[in-house]
């Protein structure tokens, strides 16, 4: 794809060195994480965004080719390519110039100007466009023949030719879409007879927006409506300005046949170039709104792939219920299942002192050292519960979506076949707490619940962009090899669902892995897998200490060279920041590493292996349980579970998640809720209003912060209680518990 290197580097603003050293590299089977981190040096040290966006515009400009190669084709064959015609085709930047030049000559089904023409009317409309006569009606009854009776059927014939014209008109066309693009509007009405069903589009059933001012999740939602059939929509200027516009291209005179060209422009904007760029427009609106909501969904997907991981401990899970009671499972150090329980703590058939005496026996049988909850039903019941037990082990609550999905799905029952689902959800409950990023590759990312409107959207387009995001995530921290599942292994640069399952079934076969090279003895996993993956997957157990960091083994040697000229073993090297200091990376520059590489390996040295996510923090919510306990006015603290272009949603501890207008977030102006606020993010928030029966809550965060006048450091907010609820509180001894259960 080197050909289109020039193209590519004047669309990005990236030099064209850059733009054909990255197109090399993929066109050589590289990754873009093994590029971004391994090649810098080749690439101008372009990141992982501008490695994709070389590769999309690419791809794009290869479509671009074979279709402008394609249409060449269908018009040469068809013998009505000419010399000015393919300087047009050739000159042609963007999709829609090229579908404009083709559209005169695309076959076509048989339409209203086919038919005249078929009658031998088409020199009656070449001589009205000239608009050089006066007399039509003398002009037009010399073409009345058995087909054509009458004058105005002429007429009315050499019009729709004159329409059709119009509408296939490359330069009209491309004037009428600037138009559109400045001074056109989306507009929806209600389905008349259909208020009732549509309430939920209460707000669009008279609506409109100029297109270049709409955000996406307004866009999504009136496509929505419209397509199921509760709104109407249409997208256009005002018509008379786009007829002025038309005739001011193509009328130059004054008298009769001009008169007949200017009912053909009406008549050809109003059938066939309104719709034409109605449907166009609300194609790009559409897929500009996708890619908007798309981005929201990954970079939220990326935000909780890196969620803070608690590390290797012991775990005791719960998946909290009602009626069902609440599903206990003990997990290792690495995430093995070693005991399952039931408890009853809810309702009626509440067993609260058999409960605690499970809990307590499981805690001193297994030396559990944390506690992880689901937050959905019961969840904060189950957290105060286990508080009231005052063991001294941190309690988290852990987000559940999609949980009950993994629970039921093939990669659930492969790994626990003898287990129901109650039991998978709990593991993949604790396991999340343990590495969200190690546990979440095995749900599919739109099952996880971070985006905005990802049901409305290009589904092809939304899988493409999520599993580029959880592979970027998962080779940003690396992996263990030794301990790491197939679906975690499957997203490592260059390995794949079939090397992954190569891998893991030598593991099982040989054992742990010793070192990176043993990699190479993995059926089918040859030196360009080995090249892509190697320098992602670390394996503490090895003897060489390079082995557990990111420094690629075509690196080694020169990190061998630099602690054999400092005279020391390389173990005593790695960790060594003084020694490491004294280093000077120009030396050890090579054919193949540059100076920004060295760079980076000097960089791991100093603390090899170093996961780039935040260390977990506990988190209390306030004393309320349900929408009902929530009053306006209260302050309480919250954590952030949804971020969209139009505001974020905040977890305050009851079913329902509030919602942060996006003017409601900061004491300044932003136009976007990630400019300040990240997923997880700890805040306190003021409860404006509660809608209890549409269920929802309003709640601002600029209102509950002190009135300092500086930027705050939201993810940094301690939890406090409500400040003006003297009612709330975070704790209840067990017998205070029993008393509530009992009423």
């Amino acid at each position: 794809m080197t050909e289109f290197a020039s193209t590519i580097s004047s669309r990005l603003n990236i030099s064209i060195k850059q733009v054909n050293s990255v197109l090399q590299l993929l066109s050589e089977g590289s990754t873009i994480p093994f590029i971004a981190r391994y090649r810098k040096d080749m690439t101008g040290d372009l990141d992982e965004v501008q490695i994709q966006q070389i590769q999309d515009e690419a791809k794009f400009q290869k479509e671009f080719s074979e279709r402008k190669t394609l249409i060449i084709k269908t018009i040469t064959e068809a013998g009505k390519m000419t010399e000015a015609l393919q300087t047009s085709i050739d000159g042609a930047t963007t999709l829609s110039q090229l579908e404009d030049i083709y559209l005169p000559y695309k076959p076509k089904r048989k339409t209203r100007a086919t038919i005249a023409k078929e009658k031998g009317l088409e020199p009656l409309a070449t001589l009205l466009m000239e608009q050089q006569c006066d007399s039509v009606e003398t002009e037009a009854a010399k073409f009345m023949t058995d087909e054509v009776k009458s004058v105005e059927a002429a007429l009315a014939g050499a019009r729709d030719i004159l329409a059709e014209e119009v509408n296939e008109n490359a330069v009209v066309r491309t004037k009428i879409r600037t138009l559109y693009q400045q001074e056109a509007l989306i507009q929806s009405k209600v389905v008349p007879g259909k208020e009732e069903e549509a309430a939920k589009y209460k707000d669009y059933f008279e609506f409109d927006e100029p297109i270049a001012k709409i955000p996406s999740h307004r866009t999504l939602a009136i496509l929505r409506g419209f397509l199921e059939g509760f709104l109407r929509m249409v997208i256009e200027p005002q018509e008379e300005n786009a007829v002025a516009l038309l005739e001011k291209e193509l009328i130059i005179a004054h008298n009769e046949a001009a008169l007949q060209v200017k009912r053909a422009i009406k008549d050809s904007y109003k059938r066939l170039l309104q719709p034409s760029m109605e449907s166009e427009f609300r194609m790009a609106l559409k897929q500009k709104a996708d890619e908007e909501a798309i981005e929201v969904f990954s970079e939220n997907l990326r935000q909780l792939l890196l969620t803070s991981p608690l590390g290797s401990k012991r775990i005791l899970a719960i998946d909290p219920g009602y009626r069902s009671g609440c599903k206990v499972v003990c997990l290792d150090e690495n995430g093995n299942l070693v005991k399952t329980d039931l408890i009853y703590i809810h309702e009626k058939n509440y067993k609260l002192q058999e409960a605690e005496h499970v809990i307590r026996t499981l805690v001193q049988t297994y030396q559990i050292q944390s506690f992880a909850i689901g937050d959905g039903t019961a969840g904060r019941e189950t957290q105060q519960f286990i508080a009231s037990l005052k063991l001294n082990i941190p309690i988290f609550l852990v987000n559940e979506d999609g949980a009950s999905v993994y629970s039921a799905s093939a990669n659930g029952r492969e790994e626990f076949p003898d287990h129901d689902i109650t039991v998978r959800g709990s593991v993949s409950i604790g396991r999340r707490l343990m590495d969200p990023l190690a546990e979440l590759v095995k749900i599919d990312p739109k099952s996880i619940g971070v985006g905005q409107y990802q049901h409305d959207v290009s589904q092809f387009r939304l899988k493409e962009r999520l599993d580029q995001t959880v592979v970027s995530c998962v080779n940003l921290v690396g992996v263990n090899l030794n301990t790491a599942s197939k679906h975690l292994l499957s997203y490592v640069s260059g390995i794949g669902p079939s090397l992954a399952e190569n891998i893991v079934a030598y593991r099982a076969e040989n054992g742990h892995f010793t070192d990176r090279k043993q990699l190479l003895k993995v059926p089918r996993l040859g030196q360009k897998v080995f090249e892509q993956c190697a320098g992602f997957l670390k394996v503490p157990q090895s003897e060489n200490p390079l082995d557990n960091s990111t420094v690629h083994p075509e690196a080694y040697p020169v990190v061998e060279k630099m602690a054999k000229d400092l005279a020391i073993e390389l173990k005593s090297l790695v960790k060594n920041e003084s020694v490491i200091n004294l280093i000077k990376p120009e030396v050890y520059v090579t054919e193949t590493l540059g100076i920004l590489s060295i760079k980076d390996i000097l960089k791991e040295l100093k603390k090899p292996g170093l996961d780039p996510r935040p260390e977990v923090q506990t988190f209390e919510f306030a004393d309320i349980f349900k929408i009902e306990d929530v009053k306006p006015e209260m302050i309480v603290p919250g954590q952030v579970t949804n971020i969209t272009r139009f505001g974020a949603f905040v977890d305050i501890g009851v079913k329902q998640d509030g919602m942060v207008h996006v003017s409601e977030i900061a004491n300044r102006y932003i136009s976007d809720p990630k400019e300040v606020l990240k997923l997880n993010d700890k805040v306190m928030v003021k409860v404006l209003e509660v809608d209890i029966p549409r269920k929802r809550i309003n709640l601002s965060i600029k209102q509950a912060l002190p009135n300092t006048g500086s930027k705050p450091t939201y993810h940094k907010v301690k939890a406090k209680a409500p400040v003006p609820q003297k009612e709330v509180s975070f704790s209840d001894s067990l017998s205070s518990l029993k008393d509530r259960f009992k009423k």
